[in-house]
């Protein structure tokens, strides 16, 4: 893209993002004046498709493995696919978005007080510093912290061990109307023996199956997956260990065995690629997300989630009382 285009493209998404901005606030107005539930839903399906509309290519298209992305090794983690503008307009983004993932968040877990299965499972993925953590911190900011589940998985304890992979993974799972966010998954039970060769090769490539399984029968229950890997290169996660390394603040995020897995890279993005193949499915796929520019992945993730959020067809739900019984008791 010349920078005459890509000039005019980023014009372009400045006057979205501020169409989107007006609307948000009409949205705010229409809550605060009591206006239809209607009318609320349909300015925050404006504003949300406004937003989507910045995407030259919709993430859910352009970084779904198997459909705009094939292989891993073809992902430049420095890339920024489908949003042509600057590190500005990306927060822009994410700040508005956040605010209609925060209502939308709010229907679900209304719905889900009253009965409703909905409920979403967000797995991040990624090598060490690929930013999983800002991820949680930027996208998920603005939500209500009720109805929001963040479980980090290392490496299993001893009763985990004990158990079948999947013990941990199901107990740590998203209540109807919740949604749940893990950093790290049932994936690493493959990939970690896979690199290593910890285990016997017909036990942890059985598991494909076990996982295919597992997340079909979850979605046929009405909880909706949306599976991240985060791409960072080589190089900008060697800049990301060198800052935490000169920063006495974030010496704890550290550890020597971040690069023994570095050593290892190669090896780990093979066994990734093989993850995609076996289990990226149409009920649950994956996206490959470059993560070398923190805000383009948080932007990506953010629509995803919004556009998940949106697409349930959530509605606030009708009051089981009798509201002229209740009023009349109030005065």
């Amino acid at each position: 893209m010349t920078d005459q285009n890509t000039n005019k493209t980023t014009k372009t998404i400045n006057k979205t993002l501020r169409t989107a901005k007006e609307t948000n606030r009409d949205l705010e107005k229409a809550i605060k004046r009591r206006k239809s539930l209607q009318k609320r839903l349909e300015l925050a399906a404006e504003t949300s498709d406004l937003l989507s509309s910045v995407w030259s290519r919709h993430p859910s298209r352009r970084l779904r493995f198997g459909d705009g992305v094939t292989a891993l090794a073809d992902v430049k983690g420095s890339s920024t696919p489908g949003f042509h503008a600057t590190a500005e307009e990306g927060e822009r983004f994410i700040e508005l978005s956040s605010e209609s993932i925060a209502r939308y968040q709010d229907q679900l877990y209304a719905d889900g007080t009253v009965g409703s299965k909905r409920r979403l499972l967000v797995i991040l993925q990624g090598m060490d510093a690929s930013g999983k953590g800002g991820i949680v911190r930027h996208v998920f900011r603005q939500v209500d912290p009720m109805g929001i589940h963040y479980h980090g998985f290392g490496r299993p304890t001893d009763e985990e061990a004990s158990h079948d992979f999947l013990w941990r993974i199901e107990r740590e799972l998203p209540a109807y109307g919740w949604i749940s966010i893990f950093d790290r998954s049932h994936y690493e039970d493959v990939v970690m023996p896979h690199v290593y060769g910890t285990m016997d090769r017909r036990v942890w490539q059985g598991r494909y199956e076990r996982i295919r399984r597992f997340e079909k029968e979850l979605v046929d229950d009405e909880c909706a997956i949306i599976k991240i890997f985060l791409v960072i290169s080589k190089e900008a996660q060697r800049k990301q260990f060198l800052q935490r390394l000169d920063d006495p603040t974030k010496h704890w995020k550290f550890d020597v065995s971040d690069l023994d897995a570095r050593d290892r890279w190669d090896d780990y993005m093979n066994a990734w690629q093989e993850v995609f193949d076996k289990t990226s499915t149409d009920e649950a796929p994956w996206y490959l997300v470059p993560a070398d520019n923190r805000w383009y992945s948080r932007a990506v993730v953010s629509e995803l989630l919004r556009v998940t959020l949106k697409g349930m067809g959530l509605d606030w739900p009708e009051a089981r009382f009798d509201l002229e019984e209740a009023r009349r008791r109030l005065g």
